[in-house]
């Protein structure tokens, strides 16, 4: 055999070598199937933060969640149990929950909101706002948070938490979980990762006729029946107490595990994309144009979102751009929508769309939002991206028809073509 068929030999060998790895990591790439629902999961159980209880030192717990998480209800109701339980323990909490937000913000804000505090115990609680979402992304951004947390220090415990609304209870009934939590639990049994579900409880209380989902149009509930909530999702304090029971329940069985070494989880991916790189990237002078201000620390909005902001940048004149170069896949901006918010033109290496509202039907307040710019990106590749205040105003009749016959309506607050910037978001890394 000649010198050149050797080489086209192992070239060809090579190819097929590759292509069958290719197949091969292709093949193993999950899919969503159905799970069977359980009340809870221990798995590699909370063995370090326990055996920190026990000893009688000081923990914190974090709790990364949405709206349910956010309102007074089962955070509190277990910080308080966990005091009471462990009394020679100083407990401090690190509250890292935002309402209308998933596990696609929540692996961003990870770093800022939860792990600076260096937890001993996450809570994650996402499952209601992920409802929508394909497992594939739920993936991504979940376990993102998961290696990211062990990433930092793999002493820290992680426990998943489902909680319930309005029509999950029919795959429930039928055994399974609602996809979100399903996609959760099949991230959760690849870590070993402890898991409570809260909302099989209500679901086995409101077939037993023991609760209701909400207080029916007559007004009174049937009497020693419990009212879960008033629209089918956020738990008033009877539906929030069913959660604390069944998470106390759940924490007699997960504090018996050993602690384990969660470090050499992170040797093998669930998928292979997923957002362990996750980053903010803080706004710069230098990346605005024409007259951008960064809001004072007595600014009402700073104020309001100064703990999740760690900075806010305005622009409020058409023409006004943020401009910056990144190697990599994914890039948003984290910013607020409000009643005054304008619309904006996206341009991603040379290609523009818009104009993107920052307004929607529930601007009546201001709130954090994120912006989408790109996603699938080359990640070798470097990216131009240009967001510019674009001219005119967003419709707003969605939000001003329905408040215009409210007796404090002031049409002035539904005027104005703001941008304010938080931070921008990255999978990749900034290029200056």
């Amino acid at each position: 055999m000649t010198r050149w068929a050797q080489r086209d030999r192992l070239t060809v060998t090579l190819i097929l070598t590759l292509s069958a790895l290719c197949a091969a990591a292709h093949a193993a790439d999950p899919v969503y199937a159905p799970v069977k629902t359980e009340m809870y999961n221990q798995r590699d159980g909370l063995g370090h933060f326990f055996a920190k209880l026990e000893a009688g030192k000081d923990v914190k717990i974090a709790y990364l969640g949405g709206s349910i998480t956010a309102m007074n209800g089962w955070r509190n109701k277990t910080l308080n149990w966990f005091r009471e339980q462990y009394p020679k323990s100083k407990i401090d909490e690190i509250h890292a929950a935002i309402g209308g937000t998933g596990s696609d913000l929540g692996v961003f804000r990870l770093g800022h909101d939860a792990l600076r505090g260096k937890p001993d115990l996450l809570f994650v609680e996402f499952s209601v706002n992920d409802g929508g979402a394909d497992p594939k992304n739920i993936w991504r951004g979940m376990e993102g948070i998961v290696r990211q947390t062990w990433q930092q220090d793999p002493d820290t415990d992680i426990c998943f938490v489902y909680t319930f609304r309005s029509n999950y209870e029919v795959p429930l009934t039928a055994g399974e979980y609602p996809r979100a939590a399903g996609a959760d639990e099949m991230l959760a049994e690849h870590y070993g990762i402890p898991s409570i579900n809260m909302a099989l409880r209500i679901t086995q209380l409101l077939n037993d006729h023991k609760l209701i989902i909400k207080p029916p149009d007559s007004g009174d509930a049937p009497k020693d029946v419990i009212v879960f909530s008033k629209d089918g999702v956020h738990p008033v304090d009877a539906g929030h107490q069913v959660y604390l029971e069944v998470i106390a329940d759940a924490m007699q069985h997960f504090k018996s595990a050993k602690p384990v070494d969660h470090k050499a989880k992170l040797a093998t991916p669930f998928i292979a994309d997923n957002w362990e790189a996750a980053k903010m990237v803080p706004v710069t002078e230098s990346m605005t144009s024409g007259g951008w201000k960064q809001l004072p620390p007595d600014n009402n909005l700073v104020k309001s979102f100064g703990n999740r902001m760690d900075s806010l940048w305005l622009a409020d004149t058409p023409g006004q751009k943020l401009t910056f170069k990144f190697r990599g896949s994914k890039a948003a901006l984290y910013d607020l929508l409000g009643p005054d918010g304008g619309q904006v033109t996206i341009t991603v290496d040379g290609k523009t769309r818009g104009p993107v509202p920052r307004f929607d039907h529930y601007c009546t307040y201001h709130r954090i939002a994120t912006l989408q710019i790109a996603d699938g990106l080359d990640p070798a590749a470097v990216h131009t991206v240009t967001v510019e205040v674009a001219p005119g105003q967003p419709d707003r009749s969605s939000v001003t028809d329905r408040e215009k016959s409210k007796p404090n309506f002031d049409p002035k607050k539904y005027d104005g073509a703001n941008l304010r910037v938080g931070a921008i978001m990255l999978i990749g890394d900034l290029v200056e």
